[in-house]
């Protein structure tokens, strides 16, 4: 019973505060998960602060269930605040631009030199199938030719068809292993650098 009526003191007495200090790194990953960046979370939790020392709020039955719920009363606030932020802002773009903004949907000469490139290996790798391997994976792949279609005409059966069709997959597949390994090698970055001396 004496415990209660320290707890109650303690409460009265700007309590709230004092189980804000030793709440807040734990409040702190709340609005972390939430989504909030380190440095909005830090915001939002003086905001909470400011608002407990300034308020004068009575005493509260649940302190740490009202604290998450203030944090995440001023995350909402916050994340509205930064929608209309952001709308207004590209409202007065449109409305001072003088014509409506274009999304550039070309992809950019990085891009279009990387799959020129890819597509170029590919077409290399495509080159030193078999001929008749070749054939049969334009035909399907390429032309859309069903494969009974083309083991008719050539005169074998599906499952040669089949067979074909995944020696010509596998081909590609070991192409495009090779392609993301160049590209995602730390020893290249490493290989450069020491060779450069930096």
């Amino acid at each position: 019973m004496r415990e209660d009526r320290v707890d109650e003191e303690r409460l009265a007495s700007g309590g709230l505060v004092g189980t804000f200090m030793d709440s807040r790194p734990a409040l702190l990953r709340y609005l972390k998960l939430r989504g909030a960046a380190a440095d909005e979370a830090d915001d939002i939790l003086q905001e909470v602060y400011l608002k407990l020392s300034s308020d004068g709020i009575g005493p509260v039955a649940e302190p740490r269930a009202y604290l998450y719920r203030m944090a995440t009363n001023h995350f909402l606030g916050f994340r509205r605040s930064a929608g209309r932020r952001t709308r207004r802002e590209e409202d007065w773009v449109e409305a001072h631009s003088g014509e409506e903004r274009e999304i550039d949907e070309q992809p950019s000469a990085e891009t279009r030199l990387i799959a020129r490139e890819q597509l170029a290996i590919l077409q290399r790798v495509l080159d030193g199938l078999p001929d008749r391997t070749r054939a049969i994976f334009r035909r399907f792949r390429i032309d859309g030719e069903p494969q009974r279609r083309i083991a008719d005409d050539i005169g074998i059966s599906i499952s040669a068809v089949e067979k074909h069709l995944t020696r010509a997959y596998e081909a590609i597949s070991a192409a495009k292993l090779r392609l993301d390994g160049d590209r995602s090698d730390p020893r290249h970055l490493r290989g450069e650098r020491g060779r450069h001396g930096i």
